[in-house]
């Protein structure tokens, strides 16, 4: 496996000046991830001056394109991949030039039952899809109850997602939105696991289901803290309709418009210069970064922060609370051609397109959850996987188009990172890269093992090479996000999601910090998370309707 990379600055990122052009801004924005792109844009066209601040030398954080591998012309999504949570609003408020395009497939769920290979495949084709259940199955009862649990899930997602760009509803308020009551308490009030497994009774079901719950979040079922709910609702809501969608062009794509958008409204983008501390008296703050081996100090009437609640602490030197780690592994790949299934019934070109999932049953779930809570690795740890250029050939140079390249894009679940060597908990206070890489190497092997017990043919063999003869795959776990992407613990979301209403504290948009003119712009505000662009643009909104010039 080659070595993990950076990514490389993106292709709409000029060199950085050496200074920002004025001494004080109304708005300084920290960090250039795709939230506070957004916040940028809104406030700049709103006519206040923005200078946004960026540590590495591109925009887009996790929401960006590289070229990983020598030699191959193909445009990955590094870390985000699938846009769900992006209302149309914003969109069309910001002008944004971006498509998104419906995969024609939902999942596909390969399994063994009878002795033989089957599956599980769920598309726009709804014939097709009772046909699978009932041939999975033996009836009709789990079709019938997925298309019940979708109508709810639905129902609730036209109801919730719009709320997402107005002021934080409270609880009570946003229960009577939703106007459901049998809704609410299986999505808002009971552990997930109990609405799971009222509804199905076929084990793959309920985990196909499930995992929904799991995507970056160490839980399970019944996890009493229901942040197995919350990660649920967010990736069931997005759009009004619960569908992922892919980037034409991928993530760069994206975040090179919101770019393009702020700047053309007039604020100043710079990167390459990182923050490390914010002063502040609630009514002015100073912001101070490095660039180019010198300090610099610049103020502003308000300060958006894109970062971490953690890292913002730390920035205005508080207490950062208490640690929190990230659950996933990422794996980005380029084939040659897609494998071939050992389910012979289904086309890897359907099972491909939407999301493949691999060791996934409920039982399996829970399973690797137990493992991974008591310090092992899973036995047979839970992904998914999905390939882009299936549904977006975009991304391929004429090169790889000609030869019939496809891109994998893998998220593994359940694999917190205590599982691996940290460089913060090293009890010597030594860092260990090359144990992290070994233990990272070992879950990858095991992750994909389970992907080539479905496979007729090693995914192995079916690997490009770059230039220099490597396969072209790349892993992440957890410390490598912490340590590209300065993510605490390599959390996605900078923490725990929140559910979409108000808890005390939490401020009138959700954004609110302690400090008046400090706010949370980036995944760690409430209803952060995703590629959404509401955090940002409801920091944006909390600046205008403050109404102070700031």
């Amino acid at each position: 496996m080659p070595a993990d990379a950076a990514p490389p600055p993106a292709a709409d990122a000029a060199p950085p000046p050496a200074a920002p052009r004025k001494p004080r801004y109304d708005v300084v924005i920290v960090g250039g991830g795709h939230n506070g792109l957004v916040a940028a844009a809104y406030l700049a066209r709103a006519g206040r001056s923005v200078l946004l601040l960026e540590r590495s030398g591109h925009l887009g954080g996790a929401a960006v394109s590289t070229r990983p591998f020598p030699g191959v012309d193909v445009r990955l999504s590094a870390y985000s991949y699938l846009v769900s949570l992006l209302p149309r609003q914003i969109v069309t408020d910001l002008g944004l030039r971006v498509t998104l395009r419906r995969r024609a497939v939902s999942s596909y769920t390969p399994t063994i039952r009878d002795g033989r290979p089957t599956g599980l495949l769920i598309g726009a084709d709804e014939q097709r899809t009772r046909e699978a259940f009932a041939r999975l199955t033996g009836s009709d009862r789990e079709y019938t109850a997925w298309r019940r649990f979708q109508e709810m899930t639905g129902r609730v997602a036209a109801r919730v997602f719009p709320t997402l760009t107005e002021p934080l509803p409270t609880r009570a308020e946003l229960r009577a939105r939703v106007d459901d009551d049998a809704a609410w308490q299986a999505l808002f009030d009971r552990p997930l696991g109990e609405t799971v497994e009222t509804h199905f009774a076929d084990d793959l079901v309920r985990g196909i289901v499930l995992t929904d719950a799991l995507i970056g979040t160490f839980s399970h079922a019944h996890d009493p803290s229901l942040r197995q709910n919350r990660c649920f609702l967010y990736h069931v809501i997005g759009g009004g309709t619960g569908d992922w969608d892919v980037p034409v062009g991928g993530m760069g794509a994206v975040t090179g418009a919101l770019a393009d958008a702020a700047r053309t409204a007039g604020a100043e983008l710079l990167t390459g210069h990182p923050v490390h501390r914010i002063d502040t008296d609630g009514r002015e703050a100073a912001v101070h970064y490095r660039a180019a081996g010198t300090e610099g100090t610049v103020a502003a009437r308000r300060v958006l922060v894109g970062a971490a609640p953690r890292t913002l602490a730390a920035l205005l030197g508080e207490d950062d609370g208490a640690p929190v780690s990230g659950s996933q592994l990422k794996v980005n790949m380029v084939l040659r051609r897609l494998p071939r299934l050992r389910d012979t019934a289904v086309d890897p070109r359907d099972a491909f397109a939407g999301t493949f999932h691999i060791a996934e049953g409920y039982g399996q779930l829970a399973a690797a959850y137990r493992q991974a809570a008591a310090g092992e690795r899973p036995a047979a740890p839970p992904s998914e996987i999905y390939c882009h250029t299936l549904t977006d050939p975009t991304i391929l140079g004429p090169g790889p188009a000609r030869a019939g390249f496809q891109t994998l894009t893998l998220f593994g679940l359940l694999t917190p990172g205590e599982l691996f060597p940290d460089v913060h908990t090293d009890p010597a206070g030594h860092t260990d890269p090359a144990g992290h890489a070994a233990r990272r190497r070992e879950l990858l092997d095991a992750t994909l093992a389970q992907l080539d017990a479905q496979l007729a043919e090693p995914l192995a063999d079916c690997l490009a090479e770059d230039a220099e003869g490597r396969p072209c795959l790349e892993a992440k776990a957890p410390g490598d996000l912490e340590r590209e992407l300065r993510l605490p613990g390599g959390h996605i979301f900078h923490g725990d999601l929140s559910f979409p209403y108000a808890a005390e504290g939490d401020g009138r948009w959700g954004v609110e910090t302690r400090h008046p003119n400090v706010l949370l712009c980036g995944a760690g505000a409430v209803r952060g998370g995703g590629v959404s662009g509401v955090p940002g643009h409801n920091a944006a909104m909390a600046v205008l309707e403050a109404g102070d010039g700031g």
